[in-house]
């Protein structure tokens, strides 16, 4: 089993993400499958309260011993508020 880091970006919730979230908790509720536009909003997978997931402009990153990413804050996209930094097996 590997480990691997990920590094990601989160743009708040916004009056459209929340009309969204709304019609993916009502089908939820209702044990009805969530409409595509929905479920595409989202990434396939269940809202994430920090918000929409935005990609980052990432660059890997090694010296002799280390390695990991870089970001360049300048990179960042306009609205991105959270960065979440995730290892996952």
């Amino acid at each position: 089993m590997s480990m691997s880091t990920h590094v990601t970006g989160f743009t708040p919730p916004d009056e459209r993400w929340q009309q969204m979230k709304a019609a993916w908790d009502a089908c939820a509720s209702a044990g009805v499958q969530v409409p595509e536009a929905v479920a595409e909003f989202f990434g396939y997978v269940p809202p994430d309260p920090a918000g929409v997931e935005t990609d980052l402009p990432l660059r890997e990153w090694k010296s002799a011993s280390r390695e990991g990413y870089e970001l360049d804050l300048a990179d960042i996209p306009a609205g991105v508020r959270t960065i979440r930094f995730y290892n996952s097996w």
